[in-house]
């Protein structure tokens, strides 16, 4: 990906509609797309700075969402490129939405999330039945 000088972001941003311009800086936004690193054991500071960078040119149109997703695979080399990928489009581009549609004078596609089945077995297994001590039998 380009390296952009403060000055061409600076313009690009500018430009954007107001809620992309808050998305742009909003601690929000960051703190969701740390939760999905973090989610998905990213714990090297540069891969999410990297990860952060992108979703900003994603909200200043020089990254469009369908390229974020490659961009994860082929430069960051994410073995769970496709997991971390849905997340941020499902819970940070999905509420800008229109916005990033107009920016992109394209359809952006949001995808429903299912829990794999090794997380609902592993909730189950976390249930641990026991007996309760102060508990009086009944009779």
């Amino acid at each position: 990906m380009a390296e952009y000088t403060k000055e061409q972001l600076w313009e690009l941003y500018e430009q954007l509609p107001e809620d992309l311009q808050k998305a742009v800086f909003s601690e929000d936004i960051g703190n969701k797309v740390q939760g999905i690193c973090y989610d998905n054991n990213i714990t090297d500071d540069k891969v999410f700075i990297e990860i952060l960078k992108n979703v900003g040119y994603v909200f200043l149109g020089l990254l469009s969402p369908s390229d974020f997703s490659k961009v994860l695979e082929e430069e960051l080399k994410l073995d769970n490129a496709k997991e971390v990928y849905a997340r941020i489009n499902n819970e940070v581009f999905a509420e800008l939405r229109e916005s990033l549609e107009a920016l992109y004078e394209t359809k952006i596609k949001f995808e429903k999330m299912e829990k794999p089945a090794s997380a609902k077995a592993t909730a189950e297994e976390t249930k641990i039945k026991k007996q309760d001590k102060y508990l009086e039998p009944l009779d």
